[in-house]
């Protein structure tokens, strides 16, 4: 976040104010979760079962995550050296596993700003101490749902963050598989984008079935221990970004957007099973 000098200090103590029951580490945590796939060690023993249950009916659940992880540092990139973004807003923020987007971002333009977004209090800990933004830029942190979008645009740290009169890259990176049609997520991302000014850019993942049908055990996994999943089709994504302008390469299987290279033979759709996409709000 902004620039705090007591780093590893801050965290200790953020992390002895949060109450256990709030934590809630008897019960799996989506973002806890994620950063099991990813090897990290900010996970509880629900969150790891959790998820050694998901790699039991879906074996390629790391390769998902790893490659829904890489199309956000290439759209990133993108947007920052090849559009020249300067300000993020990434909702869905999960616990910080480097390179982060603002680290991807002000390696390229220092002077790129991001808030950060999650409802996860293990997150909004990690954040507060180790999102630490260039002194030509800035990061900040929202504890905040993004279902509540009234919190977030309200919200002092985005005001003082970001200017919304200038193009802003929203970031939903594997996100909205998380809400159910009942959270309305497309009037989420439409209250989301009316928000933004012309220019603007919205990124966004999305788990699939279309590839893979044990990916539906995934959901019945994530279910069954109370995490809200909820997959969708190509048509059902492809709506999150209606009014917007799709760049090439368009929708895609997270890695077959723009790669940095050939695409491996073995790396297959079904392997990867969440959908990608950057779009332009004119």
């Amino acid at each position: 976040m902004t620039d705090d000098p007591t780093g590893g200090h801050q965290w200790k103590t953020l992390m002895d104010r949060l109450d256990p029951v709030e934590l809630r580490t008897d019960v799996p945590h989506a973002a806890r979760m994620y950063d099991y796939f990813l090897g990290g060690k900010d996970n509880f023993p629900a969150d790891r079962e959790a998820a050694e249950q998901t790699i039991a009916v879906f074996p390629n659940s790391r390769i998902v995550v790893r490659q829904n992880r890489t199309f956000m540092t290439r759209a990133t990139r993108h947007l920052t050296g090849e559009l020249g973004i300067r300000q993020f807003l990434d909702i869905g923020t999960g616990i910080p596993t480097s390179p982060n987007l603002h680290e991807v971002a002000q390696e390229i333009a220092p002077e790129t700003r991001v808030v950060y977004t999650d409802n996860d209090p293990i997150v909004l800990a990690h954040a507060r101490a180790l999102l630490t933004s260039t002194p030509e830029g800035r990061t900040s942190y929202l504890h905040s749902d993004v279902r509540d979008i009234d919190h977030i645009l309200g919200a002092q740290e985005l005001k003082e963050t970001l200017d919304l009169t200038r193009p802003v890259a929203l970031s939903l990176i594997a996100v909205f598989h998380f809400l159910s049609d009942s959270d309305d997520p497309y009037g989420i991302i439409r209250r989301l984008v009316d928000a933004l000014p012309s220019g603007s850019y919205v990124a966004l993942t999305h788990l699939t079935a279309d590839f893979d049908p044990a990916m539906l055990a995934v959901q019945e996994t994530y279910l069954s221990r109370g995490v809200p999943m909820h997959l969708r089709d190509r048509a059902q994504v492809e709506r999150f970004f209606d009014g917007l302008e799709l760049l090439e390469p368009g929708l895609q299987v997270v890695h077959r957007w723009r790669p940095d290279g050939a695409v491996p033979a073995d790396l297959t759709d079904a392997a990867v099973s969440i959908y990608g996409g950057l779009a332009y709000k004119a």
